[in-house]
């Protein structure tokens, strides 16, 4: 019988180990991180300060802003020590933890973007019946089965990955606990797991993105009918920033994913990783405020009432 040591701790490789590429990589992801928090927090509080965005668009909009802080929350800052001070090394449970709301937080904004979308198709294809289409409890019904789901899934993921044996080798090929590069680290049979985790996923992705299809579908045949310039440039705008984040967010998933295993390679999937985990939660508040008025204004009331309290 083969002398086996149960791992009490995962060693991270991290995205590099040239010490000339760690300074000026830590400086680039602090600053996309602060962004990250500043743009996601600040909108969250202006969805909560400003009446003028208690609509259902902003209450799931602050909503992804929140899983947009969390899921590079749960990543980044163990980035950065990797490539400050070098602490590659994770705990069991610090790793189980990180991969369980990295999970979370990701699911919970994949089923987010399809509520979003069914929500567009309300506010362009059915506008007279929108506020009775779209009520309080709807939308909290709609938020509350998304975080459902998303804690939900992050529990299957951490149940087949961690129900597995951990021997000799500890070393995982990646800057965070990715649930198929701790997969791969196991000494006992992970098919069954493995089997698993492409169901699931799959399932939660094309589920969301059969929901976003069909919202679009009839909202492109909505619009395509309009014969007012003014509604029809109306409709475009409304759909346009939640079509960008979606696109951006479900681009680099089809890439990650949807490739044959051939074409994979270690450092193009940490790459595509940095992309989703680090930069796509930086890039939701700038697609979502550049492009709305509401949003500016709300930002510009705020500052100004700001102002008026300290006396300036």
């Amino acid at each position: 019988m083969e002398n086996r040591t149960e791992v009490t701790q995962f060693i991270l490789l991290g995205l590099t180990n040239d010490p000339k590429l760690q300074l000026p990589l830590f400086i680039m992801f602090t600053l996309i991180y602060l962004i990250t928090l500043v743009g996601n927090l600040g909108i969250t509080m202006l969805v909560l300060l400003d009446s003028h965005l208690h609509t259902p668009m902003y209450f799931f909009l602050s909503n992804l802003s929140l899983m947009d802080f969390g899921y590079s929350s749960t990543v980044t800052p163990k980035v950065m020590a990797g490539l400050l001070i070098e602490d590659k090394v994770i705990s069991y449970n610090a790793c189980a933890a990180q991969m369980f709301f990295f999970a979370a937080f990701a699911t919970v904004e994949n089923y987010l973007l399809a509520s979003m979308a069914y929500d567009r198709y309300a506010a362009v294809c059915k506008p007279l019946h929108y506020t009775t289409t779209m009520t309080t409890g709807v939308c909290a019904r709609l938020v509350i089965g998304c975080y459902v789901c998303g804690f939900l899934n992050a529990s299957i993921h951490i149940r087949d990955t961690f129900s597995l044996s951990f021997c000799m080798n500890n070393v995982i090929h990646h800057f965070f606990c990715d649930v198929p590069a701790v997969m791969v680290l196991s000494c006992s049979d992970s098919y069954v797991s493995e089997l698993v985790l492409v169901y699931v996923v799959s399932f939660n992705i094309f589920f969301a993105l059969l929901v976003i299809l069909i919202s679009y579908i009839f909202i492109f045949i909505t619009i395509l009918k309009m014969h007012s310039s003014t509604r029809y440039q109306k409709a475009i705008s409304t759909c346009a920033s939640h079509l960008t984040a979606v696109s951006i967010f479900y681009g680099t998933v089809i890439f990650m994913y949807l490739q044959p295993s051939s074409n994979h390679s270690m450092d193009t999937d940490k790459m595509a990783s940095v992309f989703y985990t680090m930069v796509i939660p930086m890039l939701n508040p700038v697609v979502y405020s550049m492009r709305n008025k509401e949003v500016k204004n709300a930002f510009i009331k705020t500052i100004l009432e700001s102002k008026l309290s300290l006396g300036l």
